[in-house]
């Protein structure tokens, strides 16, 4: 009877250990069926950063400079000097998608431009001197683009093989600050009159840019520097200050409300970025 019964729990036994096999067995299989759809699904992807360096030529025939032209008689013993060049300092990241193309976000930081005198000069519209007097203007703005590769494209892998040719364009959201000295003679649109004392000129505006460039590779972490061509077109045509009645303060050119300073910074630009890919 009792080597019946140890039987019995032997067979118990092996039957429970039987089942907890097949049902391990069973959820190793799906686990893995898991994974390889998973693996299956996951597709590589290529992005990249880049750090650039812009010198933007600024088309000479603007507003900014008629008025440093106007204000330059106005002023005895200095001059302002014309707006020509700007330097630009900005970071992009980017995803290459479809092998050939290439969207990316960024933000640029242009640094600053105009002239900011030392000493004393007799400013005629208020017929007196005015101490250190300045004109500054900072600009910086976000941007996202999208790049086409016409020649050769960066690999997966992160590897750029051989020089790249591609074309692009930008769109962007530029902010502008204008500093000019407290005695400025401005004009107020409202009145038609000079306030007498100035605060910061802003305003905020669209730009558009296309461009022509070349990826050279480094051979080094995936890392190549590019080099660009472009043609940007921006301009704040709403330049202004608002007084406490909310009325519109201007720069101008002539002394009328027709020539209202527009800040047009448009024009060619040449950029060399360092630009790093990255596989995942």
């Amino acid at each position: 009877m009792r080597i019946k019964s140890l039987f019995a729990v032997v067979g118990v036994v092996v039957l429970l250990c039987s089942s907890v096999v097949m049902a391990q067995s069973q959820e190793d299989e799906v686990v893995q069926q898991y994974l390889n759809r998973m693996t299956k699904k996951h597709t590589q992807k290529l992005t990249y950063i880049s750090g650039h360096f812009e010198m933007n030529r600024i088309n000479r025939n603007n507003d900014y400079n008629k008025f440093a032209t106007n204000v330059s008689t106005n002023l005895q013993g200095t001059s302002l000097p014309w707006l020509s060049q700007a330097k630009t300092l900005g970071a992009d990241f980017g995803i290459v998608f479809n092998q050939k193309f290439a969207w990316s976000i960024g933000g640029e930081y242009w640094l600053k431009m105009g002239q900011s005198l030392s000493g004393d000069y007799y400013y005629a519209p208020i017929g007196a001197n005015i101490t250190n007097p300045k004109s500054e203007l900072q600009v910086y703005g976000f941007t996202t683009g999208l790049q086409y590769y016409l020649v050769n494209h960066p690999e997966l892998s992160g590897a750029l093989n051989n020089i790249a040719v591609r074309i692009g364009g930008t769109a962007g959201f530029y902010q502008v600050s204008w500093k000019l000295w407290n005695e400025y003679e401005n004009l107020n649109l409202s009145t038609g009159l000079s306030t007498g004392s100035n605060t910061t000129f802003k305003d905020n505006a669209p730009g558009f840019a296309m461009n022509l460039g070349v990826d050279y590779p480094l051979n080094f972490h995936n890392m190549a520097i590019g080099v660009d061509l472009s043609y940007l077109y921006l301009n704040f045509d709403k330049v202004a200050w608002y007084n406490t009645q909310n009325e519109e303060v201007v720069a101008t050119y002539n002394n009328s409300p027709d020539s209202r300073v527009e800040l047009n910074l448009s024009g060619v630009r040449g950029r060399i970025e360092l630009k790093r890919f990255f596989s995942w």
